[in-house]
């Protein structure tokens, strides 16, 4: 993903187009109206200076920008300073966004021809518990507000997800903390579908960069079917850092890399406080986030392929540290 190109220092960023000033007078006649053009020495009348306001949010009803998503990584191009998360889609990813009451839901859309289902009950029944609108539009206007392929006939507008604070993902509670780390995952069905698993696997939080990665999209609402209300996400300005901050506070770092000698099997960790890192789509892990590592592991391969997906591989790692904490309980 490209960024946007920063302004120079001392130099404004536009905004816009640049405001046109007046037109100063000049001599001769008017045409048609016989009156002379005055002459004067006064000055052309421009336009007060407007003050730079930051750029609106994409309009989601906008056809030219409700698509990016579609386009899978290219949704990294929407430049996003949090979470993200303000537009659900899909069905399940709805009725949990109403079920969990995290965050406020301004309005629900729903189509106007869709086929009765009992989740679709679901829906209605939760909005109207909490008093959120639901508004019946034709398919047409749903699909064009919708920046997924299939938002199943529903799709609703709420808050923004709420960052978690890094330290508070790494602190023991109840549960000790099993986190899972992200290092610059940029499909937004693999996030979708990672987060879905985390969830599953009982993880106790999540982090991600700020940048170079993608965010909670349309897209990854639909295929994380409602686990983003569930697992505290936080974004971190660089993954080494944040997993040196993660030893600090005493929590094992464990990278899934398939060039790994260990196997995942035999991880003698995976009962502990842990930091699960994941690669990049086709990259794997970063050099400096391989060397924050305590351990790097694989998952042992016995066909002609010789890696995995990795929303497929971080299931594999995930429920394999989950079987093991049940097993034997974290100290």
């Amino acid at each position: 993903m490209r960024s946007a190109k920063p302004a120079r220092p001392g130099q404004p960023q536009r905004s816009g187009k640049a405001l046109r000033g007046g037109n100063a007078a000049g001599a001769g006649r008017v045409p048609g109206s016989g009156k002379p053009r005055r002459t004067g020495t006064s000055p052309a009348k421009v336009r007060p200076a407007q003050p730079q306001l930051p750029r609106r949010a994409p309009a989601v009803g906008n056809r030219a920008r409700a698509r990016p998503d579609r386009a899978g990584s290219a949704a990294r191009s929407e430049a996003r300073e949090g979470l993200g998360g303000e537009q659900v889609e899909g069905r399940q990813a709805v009725a949990e966004l109403l079920a969990a009451n995290r965050r406020r839901v301004a309005e629900v859309w729903l189509d106007s021809d869709i086929e009765p289902a009992p989740i679709l009950d679901r829906i209605t029944e939760l909005a109207a518990r909490r008093r959120v609108p639901v508004r019946y539009v034709n398919r047409t206007r749903l699909e064009t507000e919708a920046r997924t392929e299939a938002p199943q006939g529903v799709l609703a507008h709420a808050e923004p997800l709420a960052e978690a604070q890094l330290d508070d993902l790494f602190r023991r509670r109840a549960t000790p903390p099993f986190v899972l780390a992200l290092d610059g995952v940029t499909d937004p069905r693999n996030l979708g579908a990672l987060l879905r698993t985390a969830d599953g696997a009982g993880v106790t939080g999540a982090f991600m960069g700020r940048h170079r990665a993608v965010h909670v999209t349309p897209a990854v609402t639909k295929a994380a079917a409602g686990a983003i209300e569930h697992v505290p996400m936080a974004l971190v300005s660089g993954i080494p850092s944040a997993l040196t901050r993660a030893t600090e506070k005493g929590l094992w770092v464990v990278g899934l890399d398939p060039e790994a000698d260990g196997s995942l099997f035999d991880l003698p960790v995976a009962d502990q406080p842990v930091v699960m890192v994941l690669g990049a789509e086709g990259k794997g892990l970063a050099r400096l986030v391989r060397q924050r590592c305590d351990t790097v592991v694989r998952i042992p391969l016995h066909g002609a392929l010789e890696a995995l997906n990795v929303s497929a591989a971080g299931a594999i790692a995930l429920f394999e540290v989950s079987r093991r904490r049940q097993e034997r309980p974290a100290r």
